[in-house]
């Protein structure tokens, strides 16, 4: 198991530096409605959103600088989610799907955080920036919980997005929404939450194999299916940092 959490930094890079290149692309043809989330407007931010992603993507897959440029990501994601995403919640609170959008970006920020806490710190008096990094996990598992929320009351529709060949597809969106709460306390209290995080991250991976891949072949032009299977990714790399940080805490020499 230890072999396949570690792979979650990878992954979690290869997706954030994905979903910049993904922001050029839309930005570079000018889609008004492009489907891809955190996604400015305004051509220049567009596009320096789109190179900051990458090379903050491309950093923490290379293991390269990985523990600034996490830092500094975390911060990104909760910009997202302050001045993107907080104003459509606002401005739509009965709407599930912007406090979906939302929690993506919280979730990611906060594997980007938790990413931090299993890092070598890089002198032993770091700056205040990466204080805030202890909260990784909780964020991420705040977002879960919403991410529960969503099976349970928008279950029908959710159900009606599993591939008509798996049966019993409520019955699945019900398990899947109660795996989520269960891996967030898993996390909160810390009973488990490297196992938690493992299985989250597999579960994860199997979205994107068995239903996000299928759709992106079926349009393949609909920027909206690529983020949605880039996302599904980044949790499934962002499941396995957080097993990972929970591997770390139990060794007798921990400290970050």
């Amino acid at each position: 198991m230890r072999k396949i959490i570690n792979l979650g930094q990878l992954i979690f890079g290869t997706t954030v530096a994905a979903l910049g290149l993904e922001n050029l692309i839309c930005t570079h043809f000018r889609l008004t409605n492009p489907g891809v989330p955190w996604f400015p407007a305004n051509p220049f931010w567009g596009y320096l959103n789109g190179i900051v992603l990458i090379a903050a993507g491309l950093s923490i897959a290379a293991a390269l600088h990985s523990r600034m440029a996490a830092t500094l990501l975390g911060y990104l994601f909760s910009l997202y989610v302050l001045f993107l995403q907080m104003p459509l919640v606002i401005a739509h609170p009965a709407d599930w799907s912007v406090y979906g959008v939302l929690c993506e970006a919280l979730a990611l920020g906060g594997s980007a955080w938790t990413l931090v806490r299993t890092l070598p710190k890089i002198s032993l008096r770091e700056g205040v920036l990466s204080k805030v990094t202890v909260s990784g996990p909780y964020l991420f598992a705040a977002s879960l919980i919403v991410f529960g929320g969503i099976h349970f009351f928008e279950a029908r529709f959710i159900a009606s997005l599993i591939p008509a060949w798996i049966p019993g597809a409520l019955f699945f969106t019900y398990l899947i929404g109660a795996a989520f709460i269960a891996a967030a306390i898993s996390i909160v209290f810390q009973r488990l939450d490297q196992w938690a995080g493992f299985l989250l991250g597999v579960m994860f991976l199997l979205f994107v194999v068995l239903l996000h891949s299928r759709r992106v072949a079926a349009d393949p032009h609909n920027p909206d299916e690529w983020s949605s299977a880039l996302i599904a990714l980044g949790m499934c790399g962002g499941s396995w940092i957080v097993a990972r940080n929970a591997h770390r805490r139990q060794q007798p020499d921990a400290s970050s």
